[in-house]
């Protein structure tokens, strides 16, 4: 079985954190969309620390299925939420015991990245089973995570 090598795609997206803490109640600033073809059920926005409270670049992971139907109705439950808001805008709603954050971002600018995630790893083909294998054979320890060739 051929191995393909792994793809990683990242897009820096603009976004308005929606906060009482700031004036007009909004903070704009640049989230970073992450998706790996190693982890392709997931996808990830990273906050650089200069907008975190701690200082330090901040990543949540969630389900890539999340945020495709999030553009369409809302959806989520637990940590992420994420609805259309509107025809142009989408928000993602974060909840963490720190506190929450509501973001809102171009629907655009996510389509385009999800569209890009769907050329490399297509809805239905993750392989699962290969990547929860290749998880455990590293966590066990008795693998480099590689499917032998």
């Amino acid at each position: 079985m051929p191995t393909t090598l792994p793809v990683t795609l990242e897009q820096p997206t603009r976004a308005r954190l929606v906060t009482a803490e700031h004036a007009g109640g909004e903070r704009a600033l640049t989230v970073g969309l992450r998706y790996a073809s190693a982890d392709p059920l997931a996808i990830s926005l990273v906050f650089p620390a200069d907008v975190t409270r701690a200082g330090t670049q901040v990543t949540w992971a969630f389900a890539r299925s999340l945020l495709d139907e999030g553009l369409r109705a809302p959806t989520g439950t637990g940590d992420v939420h994420v609805w259309p808001c509107g025809r142009a805008r989408t928000v993602v709603e974060l909840h963490a015991p720190a506190g929450l954050a509501v973001l809102q971002f171009d629907t655009s600018a996510l389509c385009r990245f999800l569209h890009r995630t769907y050329a490399v790893v297509r809805a239905g083909e993750e392989d699962l089973a290969g990547h929860v294998d290749r998880a455990l054979a590293v966590f066990f320890g008795s693998g480099d995570g590689h499917d032998a060739a």
